[in-house]
């Protein structure tokens, strides 16, 4: 790799780390999976790389209330590995071990995979035009090849969509994510961590300059079924063409709780509220799983290329009903 000279620090503490990371240009380094390549691509170039790996924030752990709590440094593969996550939140292993590759998931962080960079091969091209990588240069998707772009929260300016598998998950779990900033320490949740494009969309996410995710707390779900379902061009190392996370909880023959969120369909995971609000209270059957799969898809704004993604996205979330919603 060679570019532009930068400058490197090697964080001794959270405060460190943010004092230097509120720095312009500067950027966090963690099992670094996400920033190198962009990184080799041009797509990224710091001038101040902030290496955070070796903060005490690899835990993992289940507090008094129940609570999932998983320090920001927490290696996927670590995550999908213990016994506590496995048994409780099954939702999250199965969205990363649909992530990527296991060399990946080995190095990437739970922090680093939330901050994973919408993109697209537009984004990934210097070549090409890409608001996000350049600012008013242009969306060369939008009139180009669009085929695994957004169909919801796209503008005018971008309409990449989001990478994350364990941010959907995340987001249909009620997670809550922790950010400390030189400010102080806040929580976000989880559906409001990532944002739309509009007029900006090379800023992806809340998160103020130097703000950093120390954890991500997720809280029980007792009596809950879940399953993570993604549909990927190849079996493995490939975002989700289309995803969903779907979390029911069944209650005298009825829906008492239900999340539905879907990936690979807009800049940030896609709650289908909806979906969600039409489950509530009725039978689990085959009736009220495909009412919920239409409206999924309500409000879709497809691209030249990309409207397959809309009756992909109806059959993918019935496919994940009838398996959360089968008799156990």
């Amino acid at each position: 790799m060679s570019g532009a000279a930068f400058d490197y620090l090697r964080a001794g503490d959270v405060g460190q780390a943010l004092a230097a990371g509120a720095r312009p240009g500067a950027a966090y380094l963690a099992g670094g999976t996400d920033l190198m390549p962009l990184w080799k691509a041009r797509a990224e170039a710091p001038g101040l790389v902030v290496d955070i790996s070796r903060l005490p924030l690899a835990g993992i752990g289940v507090g008094d209330e129940g609570v999932l709590r998983l320090g920001a440094l927490a290696r996927l593969s670590d995550v999908a590995a213990d016994p506590a996550v496995a048994g409780r939140w099954p939702l999250a292993v199965e969205a990363i071990r649909a992530s990527a590759s296991g060399q990946v998931r080995n190095m990437g962080t739970v922090g680093g995979v939330l901050m994973q960079r919408t993109r697209c091969a537009y984004f990934r091209n210097d070549a090409l035009a890409c608001n996000k990588r350049a600012p008013g240069s242009g969306c060369g998707a939008r009139a180009g090849e669009n085929r695994g772009h957004a169909i919801f929260g796209a503008s005018a300016a971008c309409c990449a969509t989001h990478p994350s598998d364990l941010a959907v998950a995340l987001v249909a779990l009620d997670a809550e994510i922790e950010a400390a900033g030189r400010g102080g320490t806040r929580r976000i949740a989880a559906g409001e961590l990532h944002r739309l494009p509009e007029a900006t969309p090379e800023a992806d996410t809340v998160l103020e300059l130097g703000e950093l995710i120390t954890a991500v707390e997720v809280p029980p779900c007792p009596g809950t079924r879940s399953t993570y379902l993604k549909v990927r061009d190849r079996a493995s190392f490939e975002f989700a063409v289309v995803s969903v996370a779907a979390v029911l909880r069944v209650q005298d023959g009825r829906i008492a709780h239900a999340r539905l969120v879907a990936g690979g369909v807009a800049p940030k995971p896609w709650r289908l509220a909806p979906s969600e609000a039409a489950l509530l209270g009725k039978a689990p059957t085959e009736d009220a799983f495909a009412e919920a799969a239409a409206l999924a898809v309500e409000g879709a704004e497809p691209l030249a290329h990309n409207g397959f993604k809309i009756e992909l996205l109806s059959r993918a979330v019935r496919r994940a009903l009838q398996t959360v919603g089968a008799p156990a």
